[in-house]
């Protein structure tokens, strides 16, 4: 069994190849460096390979989609495209990186690598929770105050919230890249040791607690409390309004609030996203801190280990795609920006068949 190493900053996943009973190919370079590449690896970083593709894509397909299309250039599509925007910083960097240790034992980044990769990572999950944060607090001004809704529309205030959801996100980030350094690990087994990227390499047992569980806390617990929070009042406000809307006329007013119903549900699947595909990896990371002097090398917790990075990266590709599900509109532009059958014309032709509601 090819057990795991200690994690890298942001519940990153490390693994040691040169123990695994599994076959190994020595590859050479023109230096007498060797590097042991761990074959069993290679579906895994397949996989990692897939969703880098389909990510991309998506994200990509979304952004353009968002931004070109006049209608749909609306707040909680640029939001979206604020979203899509850090998780293609993800894929495009992380995603890499950590399909490169299922194959090769050792790091290959160097130092400032381990510095740079753990902040770009944490930086892009940031983004991401702050950003639906955000997206969640948008919808509560257009539906339980919807007398808000312009100003919360107005181009400067979104840019403003966009660029401060960056800057907190990136701030958080700093210390990642302060204390994170290459650091040497000794399996419990056969007393081997390997070089891995660690964002605590020599800071004593409380640390990796104490780094784990605020990630834990500031990245997933509080910003879903906040949603939640806001949902909480959301769903209150629109069982209030579906009760006092007359069953006949009022259509526009009814049309209105299935639109929020909709909006709302799009951006509740989002979060729901975000908590199932990054809980497990938390979950394994608080684990590994709190056991830091150890290696797990049970086949148990590489199996999971492995599931949950997938899962948290797979969670950079998702948006797109549901969102192409939910939402006729978007998924009739999204075929035809991802066919490139539509002239550029017509697509900045296009016009949403409401102004008054932002549209998904």
């Amino acid at each position: 069994v090819k057990p795991p190493r200690p994690s890298l900053p942001n519940l990153a996943l490390v693994m040691s190849p040169e123990d695994s009973a599994a076959p190994v190919l020595n590859v050479s370079t023109e230096e007498p460096r060797h590097y042991n590449i761990w074959l069993p690896g290679i579906p895994v970083a397949a996989v990692y390979g897939i969703v880098i593709v389909v990510g991309l894509v998506g994200n990509v397909t979304l952004m353009r989609t968002c931004l070109t299309v006049k209608s749909m250039r609306t707040v909680p599509n640029l939001f979206l495209s604020s979203l899509a925007l850090g998780d293609v910083l993800l894929l495009v960097t992380c995603a890499p990186v950590d399909a490169s240790r299922y194959l090769v034992d050792e790091w290959l980044f160097g130092r400032v690598g381990c510095k740079l990769i753990p902040f770009i990572q944490l930086t892009s999950v940031g983004v991401s929770v702050f950003t639906l944060t955000a997206l969640s607090a948008d919808r509560y001004k257009a539906i339980v105050r919807p007398l808000d809704i312009q100003q919360s529309s107005a181009t400067l205030g979104f840019c403003l919230r966009v660029g401060a959801i960056w800057l907190l996100s990136v701030t958080l980030a700093i210390p990642e890249a302060v204390f994170s350094d290459l650091h040497t690990f000794t399996t419990s087994y056969s007393n081997e040791t390997f070089v891995t990227c660690a964002p605590y390499p020599h800071a004593g047992e409380m640390h990796p607690k104490i780094h784990s569980t605020a990630s834990f806390f500031v990245f997933y617990v509080i910003p879903l409390l906040v949603i939640s929070v806001y949902y909480f009042f959301i769903a209150r406000s629109l069982i209030r309004s579906s009760v006092d809307v007359p069953a006949e006329g009022h259509l526009h007013l009814q049309k209105q609030i299935k639109s929020r119903k909709r909006l709302a549900k799009t951006v509740l699947v989002f979060v729901g996203l975000f908590a199932v595909c990054w809980l497990p990896s938390h979950v394994i990371y608080l684990y590994r801190s709190y056991h830091y002097g150890q290696v797990d090398t049970s086949l148990g917790h590489f199996v999971a280990s492995v599931c949950a990075r997938v899962l948290a990266f797979a969670n950079s590709c998702v948006n797109p795609f549901a969102l192409y599900l939910m939402s006729k509109r978007f998924s009739k532009h999204f075929n035809q920006q991802l066919a490139c059958c539509t002239s550029p014309r017509r697509l900045y032709s296009q016009s949403s068949g409401s102004t008054n509601i932002t549209t998904v």
